[in-house]
């Protein structure tokens, strides 16, 4: 989720509207920063934000992928007769789901930042991961 950037005019003489207008505007958004400045007929508001919505968009995301993950994991661990732990860590497939790796060098890069072996079913889990994302952009 990105930072994005904002500024709104509290002038003299229409006060209120304006600053109805930046109060609605924050109740939508996570505020990271917020720098003022007066100039000769108003005030200056910068607003450094995320947008809430983007970020509850991208969590929703980050669960379908990592309950799709979870599933996979199961029936493969059930499968091999292995705990899923096994098969994948619990915190890779957080890590997985929040990366959405679609190519198996992306998730390689992923894995190669903790200091793990690529999974051997590595082409699966990119297909897991594809699956899903098709099915919430459908």
């Amino acid at each position: 989720m990105s930072t994005e950037i904002r500024t709104f005019i509290i002038p003299d003489a229409a006060a209120d509207e304006a600053q109805l207008r930046l109060s609605n505007f924050l109740r939508t958004v996570e505020v990271q920063r917020i720098d003022t400045a007066y100039a000769v007929d108003g005030w200056r508001v910068l607003v450094l934000y995320a947008d809430l919505r983007r970020k509850e968009e991208s969590q929703q995301i980050e669960a379908a992928i990592a309950a799709a993950l979870n599933g996979w994991r199961d029936r493969v661990a059930a499968r091999e007769g292995v705990p899923r732990e096994v098969i994948l860590p619990d915190d890779l497939v957080q890590e997985i789901a929040r990366f959405a790796p679609t190519t198996e060098h992306e998730l390689s890069i992923i894995v190669g930042g903790r200091d793990l072996p690529v999974p051997l079913q590595g082409a699966e889990i990119v297909q897991v991961v594809r699956s899903t994302l098709d099915l919430l952009i459908d």
